[in-house]
């Protein structure tokens, strides 16, 4: 659905900030996404092999924690305004579903192979921690949602560790065995990222830390919808993100490593630290001293998170099937354009970053001119 609306800037109790650090994600998502070469990237914008992380490994959870704070303001106020939980659960069932159906629709084009199809990816990961996080938050109070959070932290944890991998034993997190990859090659064969095809970093048991790092956003939405300062909140923010941070670590050394592939218990912790810690600063800077010099591309990207995400899909995968040439000189478009940009820029991997960088520019131009045009398109 497409609403046009006042921009964020002409509604005073809109959080400018969640805007800028959801619109900074999305950006993000949108260049560690699309590299001129993959091989030939920086560091920090490539996944962590395994154990371990890079700056690419908390966009995903950041965006997840994101929306578990959006929801929480969103939903508290329709609820104040008299609409029915039943009412509000209907529309995020019908959210969900679109999404997911959208993450199928972006694995299967252009091909359309229904027998290898994805099932489970970044968007229906999305739609499933909405899914389930909007159902805990629509029957439980806080104290119902700390609880589930600790439930499914605890079930992930004993399928994990004390559930025997056969021909293995229990407690393996190895990428050749583990209990997520046991489970994903039982149910999903065929249908995981063809990039990995015997396991999903999307899988069904991280599923369930993935939805607690939405549960997490959600605890510091209730913190915002509370009557402190906002200094006070500020402090909250920071303080609780410091915290996360070292429970995280403490886990990573004593309990499960940090794993985005496995979503572990310590991954999902820490992430929410580095989320909270984060989003604290750029709550500080917007809401509570003003300072919005140079915001206002990151507000663009976000006020359009996922009509971004997705179009960025669509401009970059046509570029892949697109062949330029004859004969042994045949090659695709995007590695045409790569091509192009290793030869005016002095490194392969300047390269890569300035092809990224192209599509993250194209995207943002669309999201400007519908930004523009006060329309925001919500599912």
């Amino acid at each position: 659905m497409v609403s046009a609306c006042s921009p964020p800037d002409a509604k005073p109790e809109r959080l400018t900030s969640l805007d800028v650090f959801r619109g900074a994600t999305i950006a993000a998502m949108i260049l560690v996404n699309n590299p001129g070469d993959e091989s030939r990237t920086f560091a920090p914008l490539l996944h962590a092999a395994w154990s371990g992380w890079t700056f690419t490994d908390t966009i995903f959870p950041s965006f997840l924690w994101i929306a578990g704070v959006a929801m929480t303001i969103s939903f508290g106020r329709r609820l104040e305004r008299g609409d029915s939980r039943r009412k509000l659960f209907l529309h995020v069932l019908k959210r969900s579903v679109i999404l997911y159906l959208i993450g199928v629709f972006l694995g299967l084009a252009p091909e359309f192979h229904f027998a290898t199809v994805r099932v489970l990816g970044v968007l229906q990961r999305i739609a499933i921690c909405y899914l389930a996080a909007s159902a805990i938050f629509l029957t439980a109070k806080l104290r119902g949602q700390i609880l589930w959070c600790a439930a499914l932290l605890g079930i992930y944890s004993v399928v994990m560790l004390l559930v025997p991998v056969p021909g293995v034993g229990a407690g393996s997190l190895t990428r050749e065995a583990n209990m997520e990859r046991y489970i994903d090659g039982l149910l999903l064969t065929g249908h995981m990222w063809s990039h990995t095809r015997y396991w999903d970093p999307e899988g069904i048991v991280s599923t369930l830390p993935a939805i607690c790092s939405m549960l997490f956003g959600i605890f510091t939405g209730h913190l915002l919808a509370s009557g402190r300062s906002k200094q006070e909140k500020a402090a909250w923010l920071l303080s609780s993100g410091v915290v996360g941070l070292a429970i995280g670590a403490f886990l990573d050394n004593w309990f499960m490593p940090i794993n985005k592939n496995l979503w572990t218990v310590s991954f999902a912790v820490f992430m929410a630290g580095i989320s909270a810690s984060g989003f604290g600063l750029c709550y500080w800077l917007i809401d509570v001293n003003g300072f919005k010099r140079g915001s206002k591309p990151a507000v663009v990207f976000g006020m359009n998170a996922i009509a971004s995400y997705v179009l960025a899909d669509f401009i970059a995968g046509p570029l892949d099937m697109i062949q330029l040439g004859h004969g042994n000189g045949v090659s695709t478009a995007h590695d045409a354009i790569f091509r192009l940009f290793q030869s005016i820029v002095p490194s392969a991997q300047w390269a890569s970053f300035a092809f990224a960088l192209t599509i993250a520019g194209a995207v943002y131009v669309a999201a400007w001119l519908l930004y523009r045009r006060k329309m925001f398109i919500r599912i």
